[in-house]
């Protein structure tokens, strides 16, 4: 589990003195720990990748903002923390992965306008969480306006 891990990692970052790697998995460790206050009991490896994914997603809106913004240093700041918790992501499927899922899908399920969120939502029931909700979206759009 990713929380149990933490503590040894950090200690490592501690000793190469690297900083973002320190803080970000300092960041991470208090928020499982919030995150299991708040459900009152051990999180899941689900619920803790849930936790990761959030810290991800909030990475890369922050990185999004700044370099609309032009502080590229901060954006850049943002990719490493976003990277460092990558590490703890299962790897996301391809655009062309995804697409094969959305097809298969879409052959069982009624591809009109008014399935769309049907469709998209087995679809990231069936990657488990390793596709990008976003890219899913868009491919079934796409698809859907074809069909």
């Amino acid at each position: 589990m990713i929380a149990n891990d933490l503590s040894k990692l950090i200690g490592e970052a501690m000793k190469q003195r690297d900083n973002v790697r320190r803080t970000t998995l300092q960041l991470l460790k208090s928020e499982l720990h919030n995150e299991e206050i708040a459900k009152q009991h051990q999180l899941t490896e689900d619920e803790e990748l849930v936790v990761v994914r959030r810290e991800a997603k909030k990475r890369k809106d922050a990185i999004e903002a700044f370099a609309k913004a032009g502080n590229n240093e901060r954006a850049e700041s943002e990719k490493q923390e976003l990277l460092v918790l990558q590490e703890f992501l299962p790897k996301e499927l391809s655009e062309v992965e995804i697409e094969k899922v959305v097809l298969e899908v879409m052959s069982e399920i009624d591809s009109s306008a008014s399935n769309m969120g049907r469709i998209i939502g087995e679809v990231v029931k069936r990657t488990e969480g390793r596709a990008d909700g976003g890219i899913v979206s868009k491919i079934v759009r796409s698809r859907i306006s074809i069909s």
